[in-house]
C-alpha cells in the first residue's frame, strides 16, 4: 500500500470515530479486481462506537467485504429495516410483533452485544451523586429541579437532557422507570419516544453526550461506553436490593446474567434483583431478513455477523469501549440464528 493510501486510510478512519458512521466501504484496497460486496446497515446509537470497530477490523481480514453502519437512532432503523431499504437495522429494544408483522422476508433478532445506561452529569461542584429510586424518578418527572436536592453544596439549577429522537436507549431507560416507579409508569409510561414532562432534547447518545459536555448542571441518559470515552461522570443508581451501585462493566454482567433469552431471542431485565446488579442494562440487538434475494450477500452478512459475535472476533472489542461481552450460552444462541438465514 502507497503511503498516499495509508494515510488516506487513517484520515478516513478518523472520520468514522467522529461521525457516528462506519465508512470502511470508501477504504482502498489490494486488489483493484476483487469484487467487492456492500453490506448496508442503520439504527440504534447505543452500540455504534462498537460497530465502528467491528466493521473496520473485519474489513482488514476481509477487504472484499464492506459495511456501512449509519447511527441514526432505533426508532429510524426500525423504519429503514422495515422499509427494505437497509440490509440490516439495529436496534436496543428489538422488534414489536406488530413490527415484526410488516417485513414479509421475516426477521432473526440477534443481541449481539450489550450495556448500560448510565446517568451522566455535568457540575463542577459534586464528584460523587449517589440516586435513590425516588429522586430518580423526580428529576426526570421535574420534580427534583435544583443539586442541592440530591446532595450538592451550592444551589444550582438542573438541566436534564433527553433524547429527542426515537431511541432504544430511551426505551430501556424508561422501561426501567416505569418498573421502579408507579407514577411514572401512568402519568409517562415507556417506550422509544415518550413526552417528557422536563428537560431539552438532543439527538442520539453522540447529541446528548454533547449537550452534557457543554451545559453546566445538565445531566442526562446515555450509553456507558459515550461516558467513558468522554469522562463524563456518572451517578451511582439505588437497585432493587436497595444497594448504590455504579456502572462499572463488571456490575453490569451481573444484571446482565440474569436475563433468559427465550427462542425469539429477545428479553430485558427492566429491574434486575441482587446485591452487585446495575439497575439498566440491555442486550442490543441486530435486525436481520430471514430471507435475501442475494445468495452472496446473505452469505456475507451471515459471515460478518459470526465474526461480531465470537470470543475471538468482534467480542473481544467490547470491554475496552465500555461495553458487555456476551456469555457463552448467548453466543452459542446467536449463532444458531445467524444460521437460520437465507
Amino acid at each position: 500500500m502507497t503511503d498516499f493510501n495509508i494515510r488516506r486510510r487513517d484520515f478516513l478512519y478518523g472520520l468514522a470515530g467522529l461521525s457516528g458512521s462506519v465508512i470502511a466501504s470508501q477504504l482502498p484496497f489490494e486488489s483493484a479486481s476483487a469484487q467487492a460486496m456492500r453490506i448496508n446497515g442503520a439504527g440504534a446509537s447505543f452500540p455504534a462506537p462498537l460497530f465502528q470497530r467491528w466493521f473496520v477490523e473485519y474489513n482488514k481480514i476481509n477487504k472484499n467485504t464492506q459495511v456501512n453502519y449509519q447511527s441514526v437512532g432505533s426508532g429510524a432503523g426500525i423504519k429503514q429495516f422495515i422499509g427494505n431499504t437497509v440490509d440490516f437495522g439495529a436496534s436496543d429494544v428489538a422488534m414489536k410483533d406488530d413490527e415484526i408483522a410488516k417485513v414479509s422476508r421475516g426477521v432473526v433478532l440477534l443481541p449481539v452485544t450489550a450495556g448500560s445506561v448510565v446517568l451522566a452529569f455535568n457540575n463542577k461542584d459534586v464528584t460523587t451523586v449517589k440516586l435513590t429510586r425516588q429522586q430518580l424518578a423526580d428529576i426526570f418527572l421535574g420534580k427534583i429541579t435544583n443539586w442541592n436536592q440530591i446532595g450538592s453544596p451550592k444551589s444550582k439549577p438542573i438541566r436534564v437532557i433527553y433524547r429527542s429522537d426515537g431511541s432504544g436507549t430511551t426505551g430501556v431507560f424508561t422501561k426501567h422507570l416505569a418498573a421502579i416507579n408507579s407514577e411514572w409508569k401512568s402519568k409517562v409510561g415507556e417506550g422509544t419516544t415518550v413526552q417528557w414532562p422536563a428537560g431539552i432534547g438532543a439527538k442520539g447518545n453522540e447529541g446528548i453526550t454533547a449537550t452534557i459536555l457543554q451545559t453546566d448542571g445538565a445531566i442526562g441518559y446515555i450509553e456507558y461506553g459515550f461516558a467513558k470515552k468522554n469522562g463524563l461522570k456518572t451517578a451511582q443508581l439505588q437497585n432493587k436490593a436497595g444497594k448504590f451501585i455504579a456502572p462499572t462493566p463488571q456490575n453490569a454482567a451481573v444484571s446482565l446474567s440474569q436475563i433468559q433469552l427465550p427462542a425469539n431471542l429477545r428479553a430485558f431485565a427492566p429491574d434486575p434483583s441482587g446485591d452487585r446488579s446495575y439497575p439498566i442494562v440491555s442486550f442490543s440487538w441486530i435486525l436481520a431478513y430471514k430471507k435475501y434475494p442475494d445468495a452472496k450477500k446473505a452469505q456475507s452478512l451471515k459471515q460478518v455477523l459470526t465474526w461480531a459475535v465470537s470470543k475471538t472476533g468482534g467480542q473481544k472489542f467490547s470491554a475496552d469501549l465500555g461495553y458487555i461481552p456476551l456469555p457463552d450460552n448467548v453466543i452459542q444462541k446467536v449463532t444458531a440464528a445467524i444460521n437460520t438465514i437465507s
